[in-house]
């Protein structure tokens, strides 16, 4: 089968999913791309994660982290080499942020080291210093803690217009 007629689908995760996550994630994180995830964590993350999937094999995995009442993380965002640009990111992107504007939350961010990629989505580049104190937990953990030099962005999901079944 041509890897056109290959459907993305998006879905929740099961259990049985989470080693494939963990494999997709900390290949990235051992480049220091982004922040490892253990199996406990992903286990105890696991219900805000969305996963793409062709063939019943797992290609790509993100995740929303409701933060407060104004505002969630896209986080854990990690796309299979192979299928790098190819839309799968931004699918997995785009249901996210669905997802947070079907909790109500006015705003989500990102904190990456691929700025094209989130404001291709509509993300905008913010000082770090302007994100809620809350957000910083994680990264006591992280080994660039305090020389963070991840790029901070936000999207007002209230100014993005919600998609339409028309077209």
């Amino acid at each position: 089968m041509s890897e056109k007629t290959r459907r993305v689908t998006l879905r929740k995760p099961i259990v049985q999913d989470v080693p494939h996550m963990a494999r997709i994630i900390n290949s990235y994180a051992s480049q220091g791309q982004m922040l490892p995830r253990s199996h406990h964590k992903l286990y105890q993350d696991i219900r805000d994660f969305v996963i793409a999937t062709v063939d019943d094999e797992i290609i790509g995995c993100g995740a929303l982290h409701v933060v407060w009442a104004d505002i969630a993380e896209v986080r854990s965002l990690a796309v299979m080499p192979d299928w790098q640009g190819k839309g799968v990111g931004r699918l997995i992107v785009e249901a996210l942020v669905q997802e947070a504007r079907s909790l109500g939350l006015p705003s989500v961010f990102a904190l990456t080291y691929r700025q094209g990629f989130f404001e291709r989505m509509g993300f905008h580049v913010v000082p770090r210093e302007t994100l809620p104190h809350k957000i910083w937990g994680e990264c006591l953990d992280c080994p660039n803690f305090p020389n963070c030099n991840e790029i901070a962005l936000t999207m007002d999901i209230t100014l993005q217009e919600e998609p339409t079944d028309e077209g």
